[in-house]
């Protein structure tokens, strides 16, 4: 479907801060494989975005500050007894 890796990376680059199939059916790819590669860019570790929507499937990149401050705050709201 691509001719190389760089070049599913420039799709990538291209979309939006939050997509959905649709957005990469503007690419020009048609039917099932535009959904397939929303789940295909959350799941692979090359692509940081993460599934925000099932229903339409849709996608929002992240930053590696954004994933540092989740991991911050989930360590922060744990409590920890002194006693």
């Amino acid at each position: 479907m691509f001719e190389s890796f760089e070049a599913l990376r420039r799709l990538f680059d291209r979309l939006p801060a939050e997509f959905s199939a649709e957005d990469v059916s503007r690419t020009g790819i048609t039917g099932s494989r535009r959904h397939m590669l929303v789940r295909h860019f959350a799941e692979h570790p090359a692509f940081d975005c993460d599934i925000t929507r099932r229903n339409p499937l849709t996608a929002e990149k992240t930053t590696e500050e954004q994933n540092r401050e989740q991991v911050v705050g989930s360590e922060e709201g744990e409590v920890i007894s002194a006693d």
